[in-house]
C-alpha cells in the first residue's frame, strides 16, 4: 500500500493531466453533434470487429446446438411447403401442362411460373425479394439482456444497405430498430429498451395498442393503451399494426398471458409473452420499408407526425 501511495504521489502530475484530458474529450464529444457522430461510428466499427471475433469463437463451441435449432426450423418450413394433401401439389418439370401447339402441330410446354421466394418471419410469410420490404440477413454478434436499455450488434452495416431507423425481425417475432451504423456493423435498440415502443394490435379483433418493455423480464412486455371496454382473451395474438412505418403489418410480437383492470386507470394492464427468445437470438433480418420516407414527409407536412419526431 505504501508503494502505491508513493507511485501516485510521484506521478500525480501525469495522472491529473490524463484525467483532465479524458474529461475534456468527453465534454467535446457530447456537446458537438458532428464529433459525437464520428466518435460513435468509429467506436461501433472497432467494437464490432472485436465482438465478431468473439462471436466466432463462441459459435464454434455451440455448433451442435445451432444445428439442432436449424434442423427444427427446417422441419417446420418443410411441413408448410409439403402439405399432406399431395394431390394439390403443382406439376413439376417432368409433367408440365401443354400450353399451345406450333405450326407443325408439335406440342409446346410452358413451365409454371416460379413462386416468389418467401421467408416465414414472425409468423408472417414475407417475400424475400419484396420490393416494398427488402430483407437483409444478419448475425447477432453481441446481445444485452439485463440492463434497462439493451442493445444488439449485427455484422451488417451501410455496405449492406443498412441505415438507422430500419426494423429488425427474427423467426420468432419483432426484435428492435437499428440505431447506429458503420460500414460493416450496426447497433440495434432492442425491444428490451425503456424507450422502445411498437405500434401493435390484437389480431383477433384489430384493437390497437402499444408494446413497451416492462424493464425487468426479457420474456415479457406490456401492451399499453387498450381501453377497459375491450374484451380480452388469454392467448390472444399481438402483431404489428399499420400505424408504424418501420415493420410490415401483421408481424408476430407475442401472446397475451394475463390482464388486470387497475381501479384508477381507464386502460387494461396487459402482460404479453414475447415471441422472440432474446437469450438465444442468433440470426435476424433487417427490414427496409422503402415507402417510409415518403409517408413521413406527408405526415410531417400535415401535422400528423411532429417534425423530427419518432414514430412508434
Amino acid at each position: 500500500m505504501r508503494n502505491l501511495f508513493i507511485f501516485l504521489f510521484r506521478f500525480r502530475g501525469a495522472l491529473v493531466f490524463g484525467l483532465l484530458e479524458i474529461i475534456s474529450l468527453y465534454l467535446f464529444v457530447t456537446n458537438n453533434s458532428y464529433q459525437r457522430a464520428a466518435f460513435f461510428n468509429s467506436a461501433n466499427k472497432y467494437a464490432g470487429v472485436v465482438l465478431e471475433r468473439r462471436a466466432q469463437v463462441v459459435d464454434y463451441f455451440h455448433l451442435a446446438e445451432t444445428n439442432q435449432q436449424l434442423a427444427a426450423e427446417n422441419a417446420a418450413l418443410r411441413q408448410q411447403l409439403y402439405p399432406a394433401d399431395s394431390v394439390r401439389r403443382e406439376a413439376d418439370s417432368v409433367a408440365l401442362p401443354p400450353a399451345r401447339t406450333d405450326s407443325l402441330r408439335r406440342v409446346r410446354y410452358q413451365r409454371p411460373a416460379a413462386r416468389p421466394d418467401t421467408l416465414l418471419l414472425a409468423q408472417q410469410r414475407l417475400p424475400a425479394r419484396d420490393p416494398s420490404y427488402p430483407l437483409t440477413p444478419a448475425r447477432v454478434i453481441n446481445n444485452m439482456l439485463h440492463n434497462v436499455d439493451n442493445y444488439l450488434t449485427l455484422n451488417v452495416g451501410s455496405a449492406n444497405g443498412v441505415r438507422p431507423g430500419l426494423g429488425v425481425v427474427a423467426a420468432g417475432g419483432v426484435v428492435g430498430r437499428v440505431k447506429v451504423v458503420s460500414e460493416h456493423y450496426a447497433t440495434v435498440t432492442s425491444l428490451l429498451h425503456s424507450k422502445t415502443s411498437i405500434a401493435s394490435k390484437i389480431k383477433r379483433d384489430g384493437t390497437f395498442g402499444t408494446i413497451r418493455w416492462l424493464g425487468d423480464d426479457p420474456t415479457h412486455a406490456l401492451l399499453d393503451n387498450v381501453l377497459r371496454e375491450t374484451k380480452l382473451l388469454k392467448g390472444d395474438t399481438v402483431v404489428t399494426s399499420s400505424y408504424n412505418s418501420v415493420f410490415p403489418e401483421g408481424l408476430f410480437i407475442g401472446t397475451i398471458e394475463s390482464f388486470v383492470k387497475e381501479p384508477d386507470k381507464n386502460f387494461w394492464t396487459i402482460r404479453v409473452r414475447l415471441g422472440v427468445n432474446f437469450a438465444n437470438l442468433t440470426y435476424v433480418y433487417v427490414v427496409t420499408n422503402r415507402a417510409k420516407a415518403e409517408r413521413d414527409t406527408v405526415e410531417v407536412h400535415t401535422g400528423i407526425l411532429p417534425k423530427g419526431g419518432a414514430r412508434p
